[in-house]
C-alpha cells in the first residue's frame, strides 16, 4: 500500500497542520478584535475575514479526520470529500467578484483570494475521491491544500492585523 492512503503514516502531519490552523484562527480572532471598528467599517472586509477563518478551518478539519483512529479510507475521503465542499462553497460565496474591495484590481483579487480559495477547495475534493479509490495520489493531494489555505489565509489575517491601520 502507498503512504498516500495510509492515514497513520500522515498523523504527524496532522497534529502539525491542526496546532498551526489553531493558532493561526486565535490569530485572527485576536486581529479582529483589535481593529472590529475598523473591519465592520469598511464594507468588504467582514466577508474578507469569513474567508480567512475558512481558509484557516479547513485544514484544522483536514487534520482532524486523519486523527481520528482506525477509520477506513472509505470514510476518511468521504470527509475530506465534505470538507471541500462545504469550505469551497462557503468561499465561493464569500469571494465573489462583488466582495472585492473598490480598490483592490480583479488580477489582484483572482491571484490572490479566488484561485487559491478554489484549489484549497479542488484539491481537498481530489484528496478525497483519490483516496476513497486508492489510486491517483489520496492524502498527497491535501497537502498542498493545506499550505495554499494557511499561506492565503495568512495574507488574510495579515490585512486585518496591518494593513488595515494605513
Amino acid at each position: 500500500m502507498v503512504a498516500g492512503y495510509e492515514s497513520h503514516l500522515w498523523f504527524e502531519f496532522a497534529v502539525a497542520i491542526v496546532g498551526a490552523a489553531a493558532v493561526l484562527s486565535g490569530l485572527l480572532f485576536v486581529a479582529m478584535s483589535i481593529n472590529i471598528e475598523r473591519i465592520m467599517g469598511i464594507e468588504t472586509l467582514p466577508t474578507r475575514a469569513a474567508g480567512t477563518l475558512v481558509l484557516f478551518v479547513i485544514p484544522l478539519l483536514i487534520g482532524t479526520w486523519i486523527l481520528i483512529p482506525e477509520q477506513s479510507s472509505t470514510m476518511l475521503g468521504a470527509e475530506q470529500v465534505a470538507t471541500g465542499l462545504l469550505g469551497g462553497g462557503l468561499l465561493l460565496g464569500l469571494n465573489r467578484p462583488s466582495k472585492r474591495a473598490e480598490r483592490e484590481t480583479r488580477g489582484v483579487w483572482l491571484l490572490g483570494s479566488y484561485v487559491p480559495s478554489m484549489m484549497v477547495a479542488l484539491l481537498t475534493v481530489l484528496g478525497g475521491i483519490t483516496l476513497i479509490a486508492e489510486r491517483g495520489g489520496g492524502l498527497y493531494w491535501v497537502a498542498p491544500a493545506v499550505v495554499i489555505a494557511l499561506l492565503t489565509g495568512l495574507a488574510g489575517a495579515w490585512v486585518m492585523l496591518v494593513e488595515i491601520l494605513r
